[in-house]
């Protein structure tokens, strides 16, 4: 039995949960979300309790129930509490600016990096230089971090570029003139 799938999720008061078939949505304060479930695994709801289970014993399902399970428990906490990515970027004259719902960032390159911000996804800039991103999807927020963090990731001998607030970028030693 999978350890992760086995752990029922605690639906919350605010968080509904309809399950159709293969096909879960989740509705909350936060927003809607919906997932498909893969064909080995089951899930089903029992007052404020939502359990997944599987069909068969072979390791593909074995997987599948555990990932269902994490996924499903990603979209109930999403839906109520939200997801949150924080990103730093460092450099001379390297800033971000929102306008509706693009993010603009000058990075040092000759022209400015772009980004559409995709629904349900708030970016928020503080100080030109700390971008905020929440969301409901823990997967779609950290795919916008990882697509801001790609225009240009941090070096490693002067520090500059965008980083995870959290992240910790290791210093190398320059080149030395003998």
């Amino acid at each position: 039995m999978s350890r992760i799938g086995k752990v029922p999720i605690e639906v919350p008061d605010n968080v509904k949960v309809r399950i159709e078939g293969k096909s879960v949505a989740v509705e909350g304060p936060k927003g809607k979300l919906d997932f498909t479930l893969p064909e080995e695994v089951l899930a089903e709801l029992e007052g404020s309790i939502l359990k997944v289970t599987r069909k068969g014993d072979h390791s593909r399902a074995k997987a599948m129930h555990g990932l269902s399970r994490s996924i499903l428990n990603n979209l109930v906490t999403g839906v109520n509490r939200g997801y949150v990515k924080n990103l730093v970027i460092e450099g001379v004259g390297f800033k971000a600016a929102v306008k509706g719902k693009m993010i603009t960032m000058n990075l040092g390159y000759s022209h400015p990096c772009d980004y559409n911000i995709p629904d349900q996804i708030v970016i928020t800039v503080d100080n030109n230089t700390k971008i905020k991103i929440e969301g409901p999807s823990k997967e779609l927020v950290g795919q916008v971090a990882s697509d801001l963090r790609g225009f240009y990731p941090p070096e490693p001998y002067k520090g500059k570029g965008v980083r995870y607030s959290d992240e910790v970028v290791v210093r190398k030693e320059g080149k030395t003139v003998q």
